[in-house]
């Protein structure tokens, strides 16, 4: 009986990158493109500014996670991408390579960004927190409100077009709100950079280690929906096998 649910799981987890990848073609959406001198200089800066928080994470003792974790994991990608895509906190995996979705959910949304004909580098990928919680347990509100400035002033440097909330705490933290995130989810909501600035789009949906969790067909078109609304939104074509 044992072997046959580890066959199960083992099953399930390989329909799911089927369901991701199966019959498309991956490109990258921005390697035709030229890019101006003028953008060329801005990414440069903004790299750098990013790189200036990174440190500033990675010596950041405002709470107690600080001095728990092995790496702080700032988060990485195009320093002016069109998607800002949101997590709630490292977990073990990340915490050890102080890189952002590297772990099994990681591996899954790899193969969702992949779907979406777009590269990992394409996009900016973090996290509300920047060190792991101990155990991967919920972020706690006094660490989400130290951690909070970093997120914030990443997306007023990158100017992303549209933010990716994955997951109940990332939602509820950017939209400051209580829903939850079925009630989030498969909709544009508004988040707001600061005074003078135009609000950012944000697209809520399930985060990827909450689809390993609960492996159905209903939740992966969920993500699927979201992301063909974020592709939509951007202009960006939608890989003719993946329509559905």
């Amino acid at each position: 009986m044992k072997d046959m649910d580890v066959n199960k799981v083992a099953r399930q987890h390989a329909e799911m990158d089927n369901f991701f990848t199966d019959g498309f073609t991956i490109k990258d959406s921005r390697a035709e493109q030229k890019q101006p001198e003028a953008d060329k200089a801005a990414a440069a800066e903004a790299a750098k500014e990013l790189e200036k928080i990174a440190e500033e994470t990675r010596q950041c003792r405002k709470c107690d996670l600080g001095s728990l974790r092995t790496n702080a994991v700032p988060g990485e990608g195009d320093p002016k991408a069109r998607i800002v895509l949101v997590g709630e906190g490292p977990g073990a995996d990340e915490d050890a390579q102080g890189r952002p979705f590297v772990g099994r959910a990681g591996q899954l949304l790899d193969k969702i960004i992949e779907a979406c004909g777009l590269k990992r580098n394409d996009i900016f990928i973090c996290n509300v927190l920047k060190c792991r919680p101990p155990d991967n347990r919920d972020p706690r509100s006094e660490e989400i409100i130290s951690c909070l400035p970093y997120l914030q002033r990443q997306i007023e440097i990158i100017e992303p077009e549209i933010i990716i909330a994955m997951g109940a705490h990332a939602a509820r933290t950017l939209l400051n709100t209580n829903k939850s995130i079925g009630q989030l989810r498969g909709q544009f909501h508004e988040y707001y950079a600061g005074l003078g600035r135009p609000p950012i789009k944000v697209m809520p949906t399930y985060h990827t280690a909450y689809l390993l969790r609960n492996y159905s067909q209903d939740n992966r078109r969920r993500v699927w929906d979201d992301m063909k609304k974020v592709l939509t939104e951007l202009g960006l074509p939608i890989p003719e096998h993946r329509k559905n």
